[in-house]
């Protein structure tokens, strides 16, 4: 059968044989055993309704045998058998372009090339999933080659729930992911209810269908490593031989070392799993490999001389490195880490002392030990971070949960007489807040689906004469935020940021994001460029509440709210998003953050010109209303400023109080 026959067939006719894995696939840790004997029987009945009465004797023993040895019911029997990568949006079978475009970005969260763990169909983070079960992909590809304009499908944490009947306007998908009852969004409740088959973890674009890759965090982790160098050195003075350590190589940590290289830096970055770091330098975005200590300290202090720009990648945990490295008297300018500790307990963070092989036989038999051992590694890793900033190294959280978790084994991250507050400031508190969401400017995407190069090269073209033209007449406030993405657009081709999709990221504001996607639906609509699909990050000005990351500059008291992302959703699905999705818990951890996205495809129409004028102007602005209201200055400017120039924008402002007056 050919690849569009394979699609459109959905469930096959027929029970395909059993499979094996392969022996070399980077496999997700087991999942810890959370469900009672009766509990387990409910999990079958709830995989084997995918399939029919027929089959289940011989699936039913089948599906156990994975909850058994993988704490979860993968279906690995009908993994497809043909390549899964972004293809061109041509090759898709279907009658709506918009479908066969939605159809390129599952394929590319699944290609094992950008997915981290593929066969549990996990693209990032430990546990950020496109879907349960194999089951679920094969429904959703058939009814995406099925759909019209005039058909919305609706996805229930990875299950399409089916096809219903909409209008053009609508969105072509609605996404959820793990939209649980507040009372049931405890890490342990994802554990439970994500064996069931009934949720599950959608991270921020992994469930949403918009990840590319590492790329997809390098631009915002080149702005924080920059910004945090030129908050320590002197004027002129550049982070040339100077040590950025960290920790992380996996899905969007894997954006560090080359996000180092762009800021001039040494990147020291530890990961424990050797598949995933061999990974990363295959793919060009490490330089180094070490496996020793000795050889690390050697080939650092060899750098730190030479004044390079290099990354290393130091298979082992960085626990050990903080430690080695204060002994060894090596300076570190900046710290963070980037491990997956909003998943503590189940592989996002692996414990110092133990090898990668260990605490994975730990983590499943043992889940209370494994635990202790983590909490144990977290008070080692924050006194010695501490022991480093005690010499003057600026450490900052990378909003990855790295404070929340330590704090919560007993480590000493809090600061000292105030109450609820960490001794570190988050990224965002420091510098993507106020620098950059506050003005609007975030991880705005976009995808060329045609899948060639060469139209990647334009819209990079496009993008950077766009913001060139903005810059003449920018204010001030903002001069130095459109320098930086000037520079990057104009580099991006030269890095080799492109990891399966032909994508690109940039952070924009408003006004350069409605710009750029204008010149590109000119530039379809002429002919000279293939269909683009936009998006972005969860992780930006409007989508995500995230006390501890993304709205962590909020300090009405509001930051415990979730209103602005779930406005946001609602807001950009009747605007004229192509898809919209809703997560609980991307990035910092299950019931600790609510996020959502959208993915917009531009096919030269007046219509798509319609669409993307409305929505991404109501995307970006929803967030910097709600910041302004909150009384930070950075948004107050950037909200007057659009209601100047904007028609119809009246947005309510906060008179601010004498602080004298309040007793």
């Amino acid at each position: 059968m050919t690849f569009q026959a394979l699609i459109t067939q959905g469930i096959p006719p027929t029970l395909p044989p059993a499979r094996s894995i392969p022996a070399n696939a980077n496999r997700a840790p087991r999942r810890k055993d959370m469900l009672s004997d009766e509990e387990k029987r409910l999990a079958l009945k709830n995989a084997l309704r995918y399939f029919p009465a027929e089959w289940h004797a011989e699936l039913a023993a089948e599906f156990a045998a994975e909850l058994r040895n993988y704490g979860r019911i993968y279906m690995h029997r009908f993994k497809p058998d043909y390549p899964i990568h972004a293809r061109p949006i041509d090759e898709y079978p279907g009658e709506s372009m918009t479908a066969r475009g939605i159809m390129l970005m599952i394929q590319n969260n699944l290609d094992p090339a950008v997915a981290q763990h593929p066969e549990e169909l996990i693209t990032y983070g430990g546990n950020g999933a496109v879907f349960q079960n194999w089951a679920q992909y094969l429904l959703t590809m058939k009814y995406l080659a099925m759909m019209t304009d005039e058909q919305s499908l609706h996805m229930y944490s990875g299950h399409p729930m089916g096809l219903f009947p909409s209008s053009p306007d609508a969105p072509r998908v609605v996404i959820t992911n793990g939209m649980m009852i507040p009372n049931y969004s405890k890490p342990d409740d994802w554990e439970k209810y994500n064996a069931l088959g009934v949720t599950q973890y959608g991270q921020m674009t992994a469930g949403s269908y918009m990840y590319i890759g590492p790329q997809g965090i390098v631009h915002g982790t080149t702005i924080t490593v920059m910004n945090a160098f030129r908050k320590i050195l002197p004027e002129g003075e550049t982070p040339a031989g100077k040590i950025f350590l960290t920790a992380g190589l996996g899905g969007m940590s894997g954006a560090q070392p080359k996000a180092g290289n762009i800021a001039g830096c040494i990147t020291v970055c530890a990961e424990v799993n050797p598949a995933a770091a061999r990974k990363r330098h295959e793919q060009g975005w490490v330089d180094v490999l070490v496996d020793n200590l000795d050889d690390l300290v050697a080939r650092t202090q060899d750098a730190m001389e030479a004044k390079e720009a290099v990354s290393i990648a130091y298979l082992g945990n960085v626990v050990d490195v903080w430690e080695r490295f204060y002994a060894e008297d090596i300076f570190i300018h900046v710290g963070s880490d980037q491990t997956s500790l909003h998943n503590p307990w189940s592989g996002g963070y692996y414990p110092a002392g133990m090898s990668f092989e260990e605490a994975n036989r730990l983590m499943s038999s043992d889940p209370k030990a494994f635990k202790v051992a983590v909490q144990t590694s977290l008070r080692l890793h924050a006194r010695a971070v501490n022991a480093h900033t005690g010499r003057g190294t600026y450490f900052f959280d990378y909003g990855n949960a790295f404070l929340l978790e330590a704090s919560r084994a007993g480590a000493h991250v809090m600061a000292e007489g105030k109450e609820n507050t960490f001794r570190y400031p988050s990224y965002v508190q420091d510098i993507l807040g106020p620098m950059c969401f506050d003005f609007g400017f975030g991880p705005f995407r976009w995808v060329c689906a045609s899948g060639k190069a060469e139209d990647l090269a334009l819209t990079d073209s496009l993008a950077l004469e766009t913001l060139q033209g903005i810059l003449r007449t920018a204010p001030k406030e903002i001069r130095q935020q459109l320098e930086d993405n000037i520079t990057w657009i104009r580099d991006a081709g030269r890095h080799q940021l492109v990891v399966g999709s032909q994508a690109r990221i940039l952070y924009a504001d408003a006004e350069g994001r409605a710009a750029i996607a204008l010149a590109f639906n000119q530039a379809i609509a002429e002919g000279r460029l293939g269909p683009v699909i936009l998006g972005r990050d969860h992780h930006d000005v409007s989508g995500t509440d995230s006390p501890y990351r993304e709205t962590s500059n909020i300090y009405d008291g509001s930051k415990f709210t979730a209103d602005m992302a779930i406005h946001n959703v609602i807001g950009d699905s009747f605007r004229g998003a192509s898809w919209v999705s809703i997560h609980n818990g991307g990035g910092v951890g299950w019931g600790e953050v609510i996020n959502g996205g959208f993915g917009l495809l531009l096919d030269g129409s007046a219509d798509a010109e319609r669409r993307l004028k409305n929505m991404l102007f109501f995307d970006v602005n929803n967030g910097i209303a709600r910041r302004a209201w909150a009384r930070n200055p950075e948004a107050r400017f950037a909200i007057e400023r659009e209601m100047e120039r904007t028609p119809g924008l009246v947005v309510t402002l906060a008179n601010i109080v004498d602080e004298a007056l309040l007793h």
